[in-house]
Formats: structure tokens, C-alpha cells, sequence
């Protein structure tokens, strides 16, 4: 699919989430299936696929500032928890919020 057809979302995944969404829609979408094919149990497949639409749902949020879109995306992949990913979005917001 040439790139500029790709859509965004699509874009910002890493080889492995488009992987897991091949094998994802082969397997007719079976998570018992998938957690076979991976070696792993049902609930971290469940988890794997919720972090999978966390990271589509964060891309189409077109009303987040890119800013907050790479903490979010941060906070979804673990490089920063959830806490701190807080934290500094209400930082960002409130500093913007005084300089403009």
C-alpha cells in the first residue's frame, strides 16, 4: 500500500502491532487462537490487544497536540507509567494555559 494511501494511524505502529493485527485478523480474530500462535496466556493476549487500541485511539485523537500525544503514546508502550504520564500532561496543560 503506497504510503500516502496508508492511513495515520497505521503508520505509527511498530512492525510487531502490525504483525499481532495480521495474525489477529488470519486468526478470524480469536484471541484463544493467538494466545496459542504466542505461547502466552489469554489475558496477556487481552492486554496486548488493549495496548494495540489504546495506541490506534491515541493516533486518531486529532484534538490532542502532538506534545500529548507522545507522553500518551509513552504511557501506552511502558517507557513512562501512567502516573507520571499524568503528571505531565497537567503540567503542559497549565503552563500553556498561562502563556497563552
Amino acid at each position: 500500500m503506497p504510503l500516502d494511501v496508508m492511513p495515520d494511524w497505521l503508520t505509527t505502529l511498530d512492525d510487531e502491532d502490525v504483525s499481532f493485527i495480521k495474525k489477529f485478523i488470519l486468526s478470524s480474530g480469536s484471541l484463544k487462537e493467538i494466545a496459542t500462535i504466542y505461547g502466552v496466556t489469554y489475558p496477556t493476549v487481552r492486554l496486548r490487544l488493549d495496548r494495540l487500541i489504546q495506541k490506534i485511539q491515541i493516533s486518531e485523537d486529532t484534538t490532542n497536540e502532538p506534545f500529548v500525544s507522545l507522553i500518551k503514546r509513552l504511557a501506552v508502550n511502558e517507557k513512562l507509567d501512567f502516573g507520571t504520564a499524568k503528571i505531565i500532561i497537567s503540567e503542559y496543560k497549565k503552563t500553556k494555559k498561562e502563556i497563552d
